[in-house]
């Protein structure tokens, strides 16, 4: 078993380069040409814009299109966000999923994915000369930052995974219902912890409110341009709505 894991690992930490085969059973959500099935999110509750009305909701995504049309670009097959404006966020929901991905990010920047609306899988400068240490970077990327404080179940990596400034770094992560597991570089950090729902963080964590049962994935924007690339995922439940 051990065996079987550290080999799956060393296949997960491999990088994609553009135009690599697609893995079995995914499908590419970023075609490397455009930003066809993506559209605009803030940090917002994902139940709050489902509720609107066709018509608003419909203005919503026009608007932000505009949005990211601005802060986004592609460029050689990669997606590009210059630190600025909406996160890109898929216009499909998700329910439990598996996400392959790869981004390379600079000094100073700091991002994050979120799954099904909820922050996040974060991603960090892991360097002392960022400044972030004292918020846990020097512990690494891929943990569920939100989730409260240190020692919250999977906020902190369990190594520290990252790849130098100017590599690419790959991600696997897998949600099923509310369990996380995530693989960075070919490196366990985060094994099938809860993703607390942030969205009702103001109640103990024991009377929260369930996370919502599908929602986009997004790829946050946060002060520093950050690149994206070979972005797949597998659907392990189909994407039913709250």
């Amino acid at each position: 078993m051990k065996t079987s894991l550290y080999i799956l690992c060393l296949f997960l930490g491999t990088s994609f380069a553009f135009g690599a085969k697609l893995p079995k059973g995914f499908t590419a959500i970023f075609n490397g040409k455009d930003l066809s099935g993506w559209w605009g999110l803030k940090t917002e509750d994902p139940a709050k814009w489902m509720a609107l009305s066709p018509a608003e909701l419909k203005k919503k995504k026009k608007a932000s299109i505009e949005d990211i049309k601005q802060h986004w670009t592609v460029k050689d097959g990669v997606l590009v966000n210059d630190g600025k404006g909406l996160y890109l966020s898929t216009v499909k929901n998700y329910g439990d999923f598996e996400l392959m991905l790869e981004y390379k990010t600079v000094a100073g920047a700091d991002s994050g994915i979120y799954l099904r609306g909820v922050p996040q899988v974060q991603i960090w400068d892991t360097t002392e000369k960022a400044g972030k240490w004292k918020l846990g970077a020097d512990k690494g990327s891929g943990g569920l930052w939100n989730n409260g404080k240190a020692g919250a179940p999977g906020r902190d990596p369990l190594v520290h995974a990252d790849k130098p400034f100017g590599e690419w770094n790959s991600f696997h992560i897998t949600m099923k219902g509310t369990l996380v597991t995530i693989v960075l570089n070919g490196k366990l950090v985060v094994d099938k912890a809860p993703l607390n729902n942030f969205w009702d963080r103001k109640t103990p964590i024991s009377n929260r409110k369930p996370l919502i049962k599908s929602g986009p994935i997004q790829l946050q924007t946060h002060g520093g341009e950050i690149s994206w690339r070979n972005i797949y995922v597998k659907e392990l439940s189909p994407p039913n709505a709250d």
